[in-house]
């Protein structure tokens, strides 16, 4: 078995769309909106989303959720660690050896929280 997509709720589509374009633009990854609600970020073997809630309520953080990115050698963890701190995402765990990763931990603009690791 492996992952199929993962979601984040967002209140602000655009936003989310700006923030994720800025920070995927090195990863060699496509963007595409399915509907007026999602926009995707695909590559091989990889989908991530961000949408508008189904039932139209807020959409909020899950306390104790995170998504993990595999993003390659330490470097490409503090890149996409400063990148996401520029486009206004929030600090949750500088770049740092971790056991055996190396990585950092970021909130996106709705206060969902990301895992960059070698």
């Amino acid at each position: 078995m492996k992952m199929n997509y993962f979601v984040f709720g967002t209140n602000d589509l655009g936003a989310s769309k700006a923030f994720y374009d800025a920070l995927f633009e090195k990863q060699g990854l496509h963007s595409f909106s399915p509907t007026d609600r999602m926009t995707y970020w695909m590559g091989e073997d990889f989908a991530f989303a961000t949408a508008t809630p189904f039932d139209t309520k807020p959409a909020t953080h899950g306390n104790g959720t995170m998504v993990g990115f595999c993003v390659g050698a330490k470097d490409d963890v503090e890149e996409l660690y400063e990148r996401a701190l520029h486009l206004g995402g929030t600090c949750e765990g500088a770049p740092h050896q971790r056991g055996p990763k190396f990585s950092a931990y970021v909130r996106d603009l709705d206060g969902n929280k990301l895992c960059f690791s070698d």
